[in-house]
Order: structure tokens, then sequence, then C-alpha cells
């Protein structure tokens, strides 16, 4: 009995970890290589910068591509 409780945890827990995954990205401009690109985790250095209008976090990264062509410093 607790070898299938044990069981159903965990395929639980494996079938719903993939909904927890990054939702959140940004589009970041390097500062030594002067390029603009996309990442899915804020980014916690400072030789990368977060250059989209007002710090907005995009909810998929096409999006985030679309409004990286729209900056002007990553133009």
């Amino acid at each position: 009995m607790k070898l299938k409780m044990a069981t159903a945890v965990l395929m639980l827990a494996a079938f719903s970890l993939p909904a927890f995954a990054a939702d959140e990205f940004y589009v970041v401009h390097d500062v030594k290589s002067k390029k603009c690109t996309v990442v899915d985790k804020k980014p916690t250095n400072a030789s990368m910068t977060i250059v989209s209008p007002a710090g907005t976090v995009y909810k998929s990264r096409t999006e985030a591509e679309s409004g990286m062509k729209t900056i002007k410093v990553c133009s």
C-alpha cells in the first residue's frame, strides 16, 4: 500500500513540474558585446541590463523577440 502511494505521489510530481516552467522572458543588453538577447531568467550580474520598456516581462519567447525589434538599443 505504501509503495502504491509513493509511486502515485512521484508520478503526480513528475507530471506537474513542467507547469512551473519559466514563463518570464527578458530582453537584455550585454555591455561587453553590445548585443541584445532574450533570456528566461532575470539577470543578476552587472554585465547584462534589462532594456525592455519599463522592465517589461514577456510571457513567451516570440513575444520578447518581437519586442526586441522595437527597442532602440537593440536595433
